[in-house]
């Protein structure tokens, strides 16, 4: 036979585009458009109904960027149309490409009942069953500009409505009934997975020939100038095709109804809020129509949002919960980063989650839903495991540049051991559509073939949301069984995981972060929203902290709903484009607007709590939030500040540098502004390199090959101006009333102005950097050098709850490739002996690289990625003045690099009053640290202690309750009872490493009004 299958597949295609797409909906009959312009804001349907609206001309232009307009659809049916047969076509302007980046909108009922969305793949609408010959329906479209364009990254406006314009962006396409050929329908689905399912297939193979002519069979029977005569006969003409089973050993796939929407990203929040809606109506929608169709979920705030917005919709959403059909996944509050937000931030989002999930919807979630997160945290496992969680499953990991992890189903261990079983899904995508090439790459992908059966496909189109489809629901159906692909069946996420975990329990093991080799920029673009962040975390420790004080000691009341919305607003500006810092200029100007009212708020709190506890009066305190000694004050108490050691001295050196000293450090300052000696009394030994500096600013370009505000790219290290190459404008010193000494540095470079404010406090064992810097370049990267006179092999860099070991050398294509590292608030660089510790107020990205000695050896240079400039998707990123602190302290071992990171964090509040008050624990450990002090989640009045080994060791601590207290017991991550009473009025714990624990104390009785002297 003449080998002529290119032929047969380009009369396909033809026929499939000219013939059988049209004959679907073969008639057409235009409804009357009419509309109105929301002038700001969306409204809702009940505002928008009562307007007047304009009759709509066909192709009419409309909608500048962000804005929203409503549409009110109004005809008759056709005569002889039936609603069963017909349907509407709703286009707003939409294009092909990006949907959920562009124009969408939602179809109202005249009673304001949501019907579903309309969007760029997805733009029917159904006729009610019951639909009378006359209709009217409202849609609300908004106009959201495509941020995106053609990802060239290029820099524009339309990321703001302050600056996107007035132009309108779209033009009405068709709107009007259509009658619809659901067997040209079914014959379209039939060819898209059979002729798919072709361009996969080996040429020479049996089944490639076999559906090459049976389509050419197909194409003979149908007959192009009557499709809907003919389609049926043509259905059995390839209906052997489909019904030919997958081969035995075939890949099975769970394939979870899915549409990942971002809280925020290239749209605010305010629009986020709507996709939820959108997407969960079509969602319901289908539901209807397809009896096997389930939908996964995950972010209970997108759920909060919509019992806010459209309670209506969400009661419906709640009754196909309880079915099993409508399934919330995740168990956080938000989709959330995990490499910067603190330990207790982590453990929120599941505590303010699952609560939601279990009190809202009555479910209880298992799986950690992060498909699409820049990288996780060694930290988590435990996290994961302490709230109540038994599987893991992300995605991006895929998008790593250089390795890819050797397994897709592992067991994934942390920082202290703990192991949750993981999946990566080998699709290597969260939008899958379900087509053959995704599906067989799916299967050929598989890493642990052979040894496990069975993978998990997200499938529907998200980002920007929209969901299945039913196009997707019929690939589904038609590749259940095929031969020629994996089987494929439509289920909940924990269908998988049991039947998954069930067959590969002994699945290999990966210990420690999983690290994305890409989107390294995440750790340092948009600085404010990072300082609002890690301000907004260290005053709700504070807030809750003075307020359980309070609340126990004086019986003032505890703010728990004031609490609970401020953690629930910052746990939502830890979403992973938020804190990260890759959403539009809107998104972080309402970050930033949003952290400042939350400080203001806190605040509040803090002020009445501690006014509580020491009344009123003219006596000088100092509230101490840390959970160490401070100022001469107990851990976690109000005290008498101690007296202040001798002041520190400075004198001028012959080369007009300036050498500061406090009797335990010294610090000598060159000409140029840099810190070039850093010598501690104790040790005698120099922490600063030889030939180097501990304070070396240096610019380097920063133009990354894509992903502007996400990437930093390692070629950025061969671009380098330091900015110590002359003397500074001026080189000063000054003294303060505290005793301190401050040796302020100002440089001048491009458009920019630095500050360094070198401050060594009397008795301090550490020297204080702070940083003003004004800035206004443009792809430019400042980084802070930290030259030490250590031969490190490994760095220690804090995370959630402990610290990672990371290497200083790049042997392997893995250490190459984490070349930029995110710690949170402390490095410690060390040898045997001794150590220099780094701490840091708000800066995540570091890199650590190891540096020829002059006379011999190595020394370690840390580098601090203090602020960049990236053009998309916010091109006044990062643009004005900001204010940075780090500390250097030299001799430093692990527990000072954790007490440095708390006093740069949670330094002391100065408060004025009647009286001191003590701590409501005395907390005695040499590695173990009391992280939160809190009132129970659940309004018990229960007091909440949560502890953490800090060290990587063992550790042994005692815990004595500094109140009456009828009982202790261990509890969970969620403050539930795991059954481990313990002393209330003395309990004695050993720790494994890292391990972290929650002590849950039952208070006997408030106690007498006056707050116990400390």
């Amino acid at each position: 036979m003449h080998d002529d299958r290119s032929h047969v597949q380009a009369r396909l295609r033809r026929f499939t585009r000219e013939r059988l797409e049209p004959a679907v909906h073969p008639e057409f009959h235009p409804l009357r458009v009419e509309h109105w312009s929301v002038p700001d804001e969306p409204v809702p349907f009940a505002e928008a109904v009562d307007r007047e609206y304009e009759p709509t001309p066909a192709g009419w232009t409309w909608g500048r960027a962000w804005s929203s307009t409503w549409f009110r659809l109004s005809g008759r049916l056709p005569e002889g149309w039936s609603p069963q047969h017909t349907e509407i076509v709703c286009d707003l302007g939409f294009t092909a490409d990006r949907p959920g980046f562009q124009v969408e909108g939602l179809a109202y009922r005249p009673d304001g009942s949501i019907l579903k969305a309309v969007s760029p793949r997805g733009h029917h609408l159904p006729l009610d069953a019951d639909a009378g010959d006359d209709l009217t329906l409202y849609v609300e479209a908004a106009a959201n500009p495509d941020v995106a364009g053609e990802w060239t990254f290029a820099a524009t406006p339309l990321g703001d409505k302050l600056t996107s314009g007035e132009g309108p962006l779209y033009s009405l396409g068709a709107i009007g009934f259509v009658r619809r050929d659901e067997t040209a329908w079914e014959l379209l689905q039939d060819i898209q997975v059979l002729s798919g399912l072709l361009g996969e297939l080996p040429q020479d193979s049996p089944r490639h020939h076999t559906i090459v002519r049976g389509l050419e069979r197909m194409l003979d029977v149908v007959d192009p100038d009557d499709v809907a005569a003919t389609a049926a006969l043509a259905r059995e003409t390839i209906a052997p095709l489909l019904a030919s089973p997958a081969h035995a050993s075939s890949h099975r796939i769970v394939a979870v109804g899915h549409a990942h929407i971002d809280s925020a990203w290239l749209w605010p929040t305010r629009e986020t809020i709507r996709k939820v809606a959108r997407t969960f109506a079509n969602a319901l929608e289908l539901m209807q129509r397809h009896p096997e169709f389930v939908f996964a979920a995950s972010s209970a705030q997108q759920y909060a949002w919509l019992e806010q917005y459209q309670p209506a919709l969400f009661a419906r959403v709640r009754e196909q919960v309880q079915a099993g059909r409508f399934v919330p996944v995740g168990g956080m509050w938000v989709e959330s980063d995990t490499n910067m937000p603190g330990g207790e931030s982590m453990i929120r989002q599941f505590l303010h989650g699952k609560r939601f999930f279990r009190e809202r919807l009555g479910v209880e979630t298992e799986e950690v839903w992060l498909p699409d997160s820049f990288g996780y945290s060694a930290a988590l496992p435990q996290i994961v495991r302490g709230t109540g969680n038994r599987w893991f499953l992300t995605q991006k990991l895929s998008w790593s540049q250089v390795n890819q992890l050797p397994h897709h189903t592992f067991w994934w261990e942390g920082i202290d051991g703990t192991r949750v079983f993981t999946h990566l899904p080998p699709a290597d995508t969260y939008n899958s559509e379900l087509t053959p090439a995704e599906l067989l790459h799916t299967e050929r992908n598989f890493k642990d073939a052979g040894a496990a059966t069975t993978s998990l496909v997200p499938f529907g189109y998200g980002d920007g949301g929209g969901g299945p489809t039913r196009e997707m629901l019929a690939a589904a159906e038609r590749s259940r069984d095929l031969e020629g692909l994996p089987r494929v069946e439509i289920a909940a996420p924990t269908r998988f995981f049991t039947d998954a975990e069930a067959e590969y329990a002994d699945a290999p093991v990966w210990a420690g972060e999983m690290y994305l080799e890409l989107h390294r920029g995440t750790y340092t673009s948009q600085l404010r929203t990072k300082q609002g962040n890690r301000r907004s975390e260290q005053l709700l420790h504070e807030a809750e902290l003075w307020s359980a004080t309070a609340a126990i000691r004086t019986g003032e009341p505890y703010p728990y709903a004031e609490l609970r919305r401020a953690w629930e607003n910052v746990l939502l500006l830890q979403f992973h484009d938020i804190l990260p810092g890759s959403s539009i200029a809107w998104v972080h100007r309402e970050a930033e607007r949003d952290h400042a009212r939350i400080r203001d708020e806190l605040t509040v709190l803090i002020d009445r709590s501690v006014a509580a506890l020491v009344g009123a009066g003219s006596t000088e305190l100092v509230a101490n939030p840390m959970p160490l000694p401070g100022s001469g004050v107990d851990a976690f108490a109000i005290g008498t500040p101690a007296a202040t050691a001798a002041a520190a001295t400075w004198e001028r050196r012959p080369d007009g540098g300036l050498v500061v000293d406090n009797g335990v450090l010294r610090a000598v300052v060159d000409a140029r502004g840099l810190v070039v000696s850093l010598v501690d009394a104790v040790s005698g030994r120099e922490a600063v390199a030889r030939g180097g500096a501990a304070n070396r600013l240096v610019l380097h370009r920063d133009t990354p090959n894509e992903w502007d505000a996400w990437d930093i790219d390692d070629h950025y290290r061969r671009n380098a101006t330091p900015l110590d190459a002359g003397a500074p404008e001026s080189l000063d010193a000054v003294t303060g009333d505290d005793g301190s000494v401050t040796v302020v540095v100002v440089r001048s470079f491009g458009a920019s102005r630095v500050a360094q404010r070198l401050t060594l406090a009397p008795g301090a064992p550490a020297l204080d950097l702070e940083l003003t810097i004004d800035w206004h370049e443009c792809q430019k990267l400042l980084k802070l050098y930290v030259d030490i006179d250590v031969h490190a092999d490994v760095t220690a860099a804090e995370t959630q709850f402990g610290h990672v070991h990371r290497v200083t050398h790049e042997n392997t294509s893995w250490e190459a490739a984490r070349f930029e590292f995110c710690a949170h608030r402390w490095v410690h660089v060390g040898e045997p002996g001794y150590g220099v510790a780094v701490a840091n107020d708000s800066t995540h990205g570091h890199d650590a690289r190891r540096t020829p000695r002059p006379g011999g050896g190595r020394s370690t240079t840390l580098g601090m990625s203090l602020i960049r400039a990236p053009r998309f998707p916010d091109p006044v990123a990062d643009q004005g003045t900001h204010t940075l602190r780090v500390a250097l302290r030299p001799n430093a071992g692990i527990r000072h690099a954790v007490a440095e990171g708390y006093r740069l964090n949670r330094p002391a509040r100065p408060v004025v009053g009647d009286h001191t008050a003590a701590a409501l624990f005395a907390v005695r450990s040499e590695t173990v640290v009391a992280e939160t002090v809190k009132l129970a989640d659940d309004e018990s009045g229960d007091v909440i202690l949560r502890l953490y080994e800090s060290a990587g060791g063992r550790g042994s601590v005692s815990v004595t309750a500094l109140f009456d207290a009828a009982g202790c017991e261990r509890t969970d991550l969620l403050e539930r009872a795991t059954g481990d009473a313990q002393d209330a009025s003395a309990a004695t714990l050993e720790l494994r490493p890292f391990e972290i624990v929650t002590l849950r104390y039952r208070p006997a009785a408030h106690e007498d009004v006056e707050a116990p002297r400390s």
